[in-house]
């Protein structure tokens, strides 16, 4: 069974069969599991997401029409009990500014930008700079990590993306841009450190 393909999977887990329920579990366990970590900062919280998550897959399941695919739905599942605990615990932590560019047409840029391409791989690959990065990625707004995530982390695509969080393809693009920007402007004095003098 460990060959099936996502549809014969899905097909498999739709006519009740349990042995599916393991396959699946073994097919996706980890990237829920990750995805959920990244979100939530809590090893045992996302623990408890991923058992949340493959138990409401598969108690809905049946209304699963392939859509998307299932590791897709499956990422969305995550995100929205991930999202429900952290609401729970800080309702203040999920609210965002949707409005962007704002209305009065004016963009807001960074006060720090530092070009990363200048930076020899070696410094973009030193388990120093995954750390910084990692924790800059944690300190991000909800929302904004979400797609980070998603789209960086896990390549998914723009649109699977948009998919697995319920929203636009236009407000995945805008997310994804301001998680950038903030990234930028809260590494810059560490980027700007690692740069060689004299570059």
């Amino acid at each position: 069974m460990a060959e099936l393909s996502d549809e014969e999977l899905v097909s498999r887990l739709q006519g009740g069969d349990k042995s599916a329920c393991t396959v699946c579990i073994d097919r996706y366990g980890t990237a829920v599991y990750r995805l959920a970590l990244r979100l939530l900062k809590n090893e045992a919280d996302a623990e408890d997401v991923m058992q949340e998550t493959f138990l409401n897959a598969f108690k809905a399941i049946g209304s699963f029409e392939g859509r998307s695919s299932l590791k897709t739905w499956l990422y969305r599942i995550t995100y929205n009990n991930a999202m429900m605990r952290l609401r729970q615990k800080d309702p203040a932590l999920l609210s965002i500014d949707e409005s962007w560019p704002p209305e009065d047409g004016a963009v807001i840029v960074p006060q720090q930008l530092f070009d990363w391409c200048c930076l020899p791989e070696r410094e973009l690959t030193s388990e120093e700079t995954r750390q910084k990065l990692a924790t800059a990625v944690t300190d991000l707004p909800p929302a904004l990590k979400g797609v980070f995530l998603l789209r960086e982390f896990e390549g998914l695509s723009t649109q699977e993306t948009a998919d697995a969080l319920e929203i636009s393809t236009d407000l995945v693009k805008t997310r994804l841009y301001r998680a950038r920007l903030q990234l930028r402007e809260n590494l810059a004095d560490y980027f700007a450190s690692a740069q060689p003098s004299g570059v």
